[in-house]
């Protein structure tokens, strides 16, 4: 099987290793933090202490990390390094103009790029359930698909360079809307008498309830109840993804006057030390009025 290197061992790099080493690849692991790559190390990955022995030992190299800063310093470390022939599959959410920067820099080393963010966290992508949204060459995504696939339920290619990460924006926009436009969905039943789990259970079995509502329901009428709990794609996040789809929006000339209401929101919410917690605790604060 394929060797795959994972530059990044947050909580989505490490699931991506634990799956990969489940579905038979040989995965090295590095992190700028040595003792993540480490923990990863535990679930049949192999630690490396510097980006020069991962690129020497993969074929393929995914790259999972916070924000463009931080793809752009291991990609350079990467191209230092040496790798020609290689393919680099960046899975990280960006801009789109910063994806096609990193790919044109990829390029000029000889290797192969994809930008291949997912809509998903972790228990889907150790699930291989993601939902892969690709750009690159039709010949890159080819060679990245036998590896995407052990991740994904669907990969879909997208376009060149940086379609992925556009397509990424469009698709976390909503999520990050949506538990705003819930607290005022439950203000209007404030004095009915109507619990949080009653309330949540009839929201997620309608029209009104997406996928997150659903898979979470739990998690939400917990936090509505008062007990905020830990994000796997947290109050932090969620805002970082609003910040890039409004900068993005705005240096196309567009605006969004519903997302900047809600990146205030958001920026409340993480003032009151709510960066960690899941997005359901933005619906709680908003309702709590505080």
């Amino acid at each position: 099987m394929t060797t795959v290197g994972i530059a990044g061992a947050g909580r989505m790099g490490t699931a991506f290793a634990r799956r990969l080493v489940e579905t038979g690849h040989r995965v090295v692991v590095w992190n700028r933090t040595l003792a993540r790559a480490e923990a990863a190390a535990g679930d049949g990955a192999e630690a490396v202490a510097d980006l020069s022995a991962l690129a020497a030992a993969a074929d393929v190299i995914l790259i999972s990390l916070t924000d463009a800063a931080a793809v752009e310093a291991v990609v350079d470390g990467l191209v230092a390094a040496g790798i020609k022939g290689r393919l680099v599959v960046d899975m990280s959410t960006v801009l789109p103009d910063e994806s096609r920067a990193i790919a044109a820099k990829v390029g000029r080393a000889e290797a192969e790029f994809v930008d291949c963010p997912v809509g998903g966290t972790v228990a889907p992508a150790l699930r291989g359930q993601l939902l892969g949204l690709a750009g690159g060459t039709a010949e890159a995504l080819a060679r990245a698909r036998p590896v995407l696939e052990q991740l994904c339920r669907r990969v879909e290619h997208l376009g060149p360079a940086g379609s992925g990460a556009q397509m990424k924006l469009a698709i976390n926009l909503p999520l990050a809307v949506y538990w705003q436009t819930l607290a005022e969905a439950l203000a209007l039943i404030e004095g009915a008498g109507i619990s949080p789990a009653t309330a949540i259970d009839l929201i997620a079995d309608s029209s009104a309830g997406p996928t997150v509502l659903k898979n979470r329901a739990q998690v939400v009428v917990d936090t509505l109840s008062g007990a905020d709990q830990p994000g796997t794609f947290d109050i932090a996040g969620l805002s970082k993804d609003l910040d890039l789809a409004l900068r993005w929006a705005r240096s196309g000339g567009k605006t969004l006057p519903l997302s900047e209401v809600v990146k205030a929101s958001y920026e409340k919410a993480r003032a009151a030390g709510l960066g960690r917690f899941d997005g359901a605790s933005l619906t709680r604060m908003l309702l709590d009025g505080s």
